[in-house]
């Protein structure tokens, strides 16, 4: 740039190339392909339970604590799981995922991390649509994680790094799910659906 003081276009290419992005990860980084190749070998049900199990366990946290006394990703996970008990219709279930949870996320550009993890909670419940949205949880699940750990000011191979292992622990979690869902003395009907 002619005229420009000197160091200004180093320093904002490094606040380019440090721009947040509202997902973390990619569909060629290992851990992703690890998680997506054992979510597809397993039964809709089962991918469902562990999503959702682990978007309340461990995003919705992130939202409540930042957003106290909004229901709305927690309403939308709740829809998902009435949706595999029976109790509740898809439209009605796609109307709160869409309406509500992923209306919060939209209000949430000030907050990156609040807005990733009710984008995250708004792909766990949509599992109940298409077991694929679970890798939403993932993606969203990863950048509410990372964001909520290290704020907002961390190199993006930070941010990559704390993606991969949140993923591991997202993985091995599936595995715990798989492993209790395959136990003899599994029940879904003691436990509940997912």
């Amino acid at each position: 740039m002619k005229g420009a003081p000197t160091g200004f276009l180093s320093w904002r290419e490094s606040r380019m190339a440090n721009k947040l992005r509202k997902t973390l990860g990619s569909p060629d980084a290992p851990w992703i392909m690890r998680l997506k190749r054992l979510m597809d070998t397993q039964p809709k049900e089962t991918v469902a339970r562990w999503c959702l199990g682990y978007a309340e366990g461990h995003i919705l946290p992130i939202y409540e604590r930042r957003r106290p006394g909004d229901p709305r990703p927690r309403r939308a996970l709740k829809a998902s799981r009435a949706w595999f008990l029976g109790q509740v219709k898809l439209p009605v279930v796609k109307h709160i995922i869409l309406d509500e949870c992923h209306a919060a996320a939209r209000e949430l550009d000030h907050d990156p991390a609040a807005q990733a993890a009710a984008r995250a909670c708004g792909q766990a419940a949509s599992c109940c649509h298409a077991a694929g949205h679970a890798l939403g949880l993932a993606y969203y699940g990863a950048a509410a994680l990372a964001y909520d750990q290290t704020g907002l000011e961390e190199a993006r191979e930070t941010y990559e790094l704390i993606a991969a292992r949140e993923c591991g622990k997202m993985e091995a979690a599936l595995l715990e799910t798989i492993a209790a869902m395959d136990a003899p003395s599994s029940d879904i009907s003691k436990e509940g659906r997912p």
